[in-house]
């Protein structure tokens, strides 16, 4: 591995002008075709083989009228006033709604049971010819224009439904950009050179731009989540600063160690090159692993999440080089010291540095220290063993969201279990209920305590299928929904099946749960034997599972205690506690295990290299801690702070991705790496390096961060373990 990096790193290098005219030609080509031929973002909501697939099958092929999305156009006039009153802005506004394209059909807003009981709130339900998820972005703009002159008579008129839900477009705060500038700052700081911060944001800027456009070109081939672009700028953002400041601190290191410019690139390619590659292997791997799940949706966050990082790695093995040779000396110059402390000059003993001091401290009394970073960990774990998950719906949207708006009216003027609809659809041709038979079930549907109302039974054109419309008690995240659910599917015969996108995304939370420990075990899997093959150990990986593991737990224990529980809930702008949304968990543990895992291989490569070379498994730890500790804890701010900037944003599921990954993230560079690592590696001495002699003849050997380049500290005498 180190070999391909460092022919990849001098290639570059040599060519700088065509590297960067092949990079200019790539972003020329994919942007301006993902503008053209890039598909919409949709959400497959689909669980497989489950029962709401099975009935919006059975729909799709005998009864497509009952199969078509549908949306709620909501009106409503302030206490006092009855929205009759304002009868022909409403339907005048229904008229302009029946024009839109892919719209079958409209209801009278004034129908009875389309108006709540204090007359203040109606609704027109919007029925189109094509499923929710196919319902474009367009014409949900086209309805909002359709609706907006009723206004003007001083009704309120907001959009809703499982068709505006899906399809709404995932605000952005800004805060982003102020992520990017506080990454900047300090870079600045770990750099002391504006030059030196500048080119790992510029890089990082590359490759979202490049791999959001190879995004939107994967949704013209398959349905992409709404949420992938945002996952993947985030992840994007956050690894691409990262590799390129592993290889530009390596490269600075090596330069201030005597080596001349190219020699100290290629020897950085060559190490860190090295780790950024297997870095970002072990994040592609673990993301791709969420097509494990079965579930469309995931599968599609985890292709393109995959796509950004891969354009990561490829920018900081091939454009950086390019941009390093051209920018010569001026990678290397401070030119803030009267900012920032004079530095020494050259290669920096290693009992120099407060990371070396702290280490030997961790590793002189390691049993308290592992027991004390242990117990913190699981202290924030606590919360995640009352995790509730739910799928969002519309209640968690931001207030400022017009399909908000409409679920609040909804909710007022019809009860909370409106917005939760569900759909008994019977396949007559096979046994079962027959026709006859369709009110008695409708009765004992009605009769559970959760079902506040059955509709009147819709049957196909040819008479072999037929719908019941059904609401519930209770609102769509609401446990008492699922209840109903389960007791509802038990009631029913087996040609009956129950569905609505309420029903489906309580089938998408089972089969989540149902995979999850798979999942989760097939990327330690993975990952052990990843690691074992790089650091030829079987100790270490496990050493790294265990602690990645802490850090993950504490991360979920942190969003429940904010999300589920409500604490500091004015500090993130939450105006209710929220469920945690049931794909969290699992695309949670993708991101932070793939992300730890840089923070792992980063540090212990080095430690390995020094291990090598001094025999001492003590000191080798506090030589790794202290050439890589002001650069892992630059990278981890740096990452924490561009998640936290996604914090600000509106929708509540993006809220809790970015404290989750800030979280974990400052946890693993700071409780783990810092403590954890130090003391355990301190315990078990020599044994943390040991590989039984059939593994280590029979596997290859591949290189990270090893022997690539000149030892960059002066010989040492035996160092005091003293503080």
């Amino acid at each position: 591995m180190n070999r391909l990096t460092r022919r990849i790193g001098d290639a570059s290098a040599r060519r700088p002008w065509m590297t960067i005219a092949a990079w200019v030609a790539a972003l020329a080509l994919v942007l301006p075709l993902a503008a053209v031929a890039g598909g919409s973002f949709v959400d497959d909501l689909v669980a497989p083989g489950s029962q709401s697939e099975e009935a919006m099958e059975l729909l799709e092929e005998r009864f497509p009228e009952a199969s078509g999305g549908s949306a709620m156009a909501v009106f409503a006039v302030p206490e006092g006033e009855r929205i009759d009153g304002h009868r022909p802005a409403v339907e005048a506004a229904v008229a302009r709604i029946s024009d839109v394209e892919r719209v079958a059909t409209v209801t009278d807003p004034f129908a009875a049971g389309n108006v709540s009981p204090d007359g203040r709130i109606a609704f027109a339900q919007v029925a189109f010819d094509v499923p929710a998820m196919e319902v474009a972005p367009g014409q949900i703009t086209a309805l909002g224009h359709a609706i907006e002159p009723v206004r003007d008579d001083g009704v309120v008129a907001e959009l809703g439904g499982d068709a505006v839900f899906i399809n709404a477009e995932t605000p952005t705060s800004g805060a982003e950009a102020a992520g990017l500038l506080t990454a900047l700052v300090i870079l600045v700081v770990a750099f002391g050179t504006l030059v030196a911060a500048l080119v790992p944001v510029a890089l990082a800027l590359v490759a979202v731009a490049a791999g959001l456009g190879s995004v939107a070109l994967l949704a013209h081939a398959m349905d992409v989540s709404t949420a992938a672009p945002t996952i993947g700028a985030m992840i994007g953002l956050g690894v691409g600063i990262d590799y390129a400041l592993f290889i530009v601190a390596r490269c600075r290191e090596n330069r201030a160690a005597g080596q001349d410019n190219s020699t100290a690139l290629s020897n950085a390619m060559a190490s860190s090159g090295a780790a950024v590659l297997f870095a970002g292997g072990t994040v592609v791997v673990a993301m791709s692993a969420l097509a494990l799940t079965g579930l469309g949706f995931l599968t599609s966050i985890g292709l393109s999440t995959s796509l950004v990082v891969l354009f990561a790695v490829a920018t900081a093995l091939t454009l950086l080089p390019a941009l390093l040779t051209l920018l010569g000396e001026r990678i290397h110059k401070e030119r803030r010291r009267r900012l920032l402390p004079r530095r020494v000059k050259g290669p920096e003993h290693p009992q120099r540095t407060a990371w070396w001091r702290f280490a030997h401290r961790v590793s002189g009394r390691p049993w308290p220290y592992l027991l004390a970073a242990s117990a913190a960990l699981l202290a924030l774990t606590v919360p995640a063993l009352r995790m509730e998950t739910g799928f969002p719906d519309a209640g968690n949207d931001a207030t400022g969201t017009t399909h908000r708006r409409a679920y609040d009216l909804l909710a007022e003027g019809f009860g909370p279990g409106f917005n939760a609809p569900l759909m008994i659809v019977a396949d007559l041709r096979s046994p079962g209920v027959d026709a006859a038979g369709i009110p008695g079930l409708s009765r004992r549907v009605a009769g559970d305590p959760g079902i506040a109302t059955v509709g009147e039974p819709r049957f196909s054109v040819q008479g072999d299928t037929v719908v019941l419309p059904t609401i519930p008690t209770t609102a769509p995240a609401d446990p008492a929904t699922s209840d109903t659910l389960a007791r509802v599917r038990d009631l029913v015969p087996d040609n009956v099946a129950v569905s609505g996108l309420t029903a489906m995304t309580d089938d998408l939370t089972g089969q989540l749960t149902d995979t999850l420990p798979v999942f989760v075990a097939a990327i330690l899997v993975v990952s052990f034997l990843l690691l074992m093959l790089v650091f030829r150990s079987v100790v270490v990986p496990l050493k790294a599972a265990m602690m990645n593991l802490l850090s993950i737990g504490a991360a979920y224990g942190v969003v429940v205690a904010v999300f589920q529980w409500g604490w500091l809930s004015g500090l993130f702008n939450l105006d209710e506690t929220l469920p945690i949304a049931s794909p969290l968990p699992t695309i949670f543990f993708a991101v932070l295990f793939g992300l730890s895992m840089d923070y792992e291989v980063f540090l212990l490569s080095r430690v390995r290299e020094e291990y090598d070379a001094t025999g001492d498994p003590t000191e080798a730890v506090a030589r790794g801690m202290s050439v890589t500790g002001r650069v892992i804890t630059s990278a981890a701010l740096i990452m924490a702070v561009v998640f936290l900037s996604f914090v600000a944003n509106p929708s509540p599921l993006v809220k809790m991705m970015g404290l989750g990954l800030a979280t974990a993230i400052v946890l693993d560079a700071t409780v783990v790496r810092m403590v954890l690592v130090p003391a355990a590696m301190a315990l078990l001495g020599r044994a943390a390096w040991w590989l039984p002699r059939p593994l280590d003849r029979r596997l290859p050997r591949v290189a990270v961060e090893a022997a690539a380049a000149p030892a960059t500290e002066p010989a040492l005498a035996p160092a005091s373990r003293g503080d």
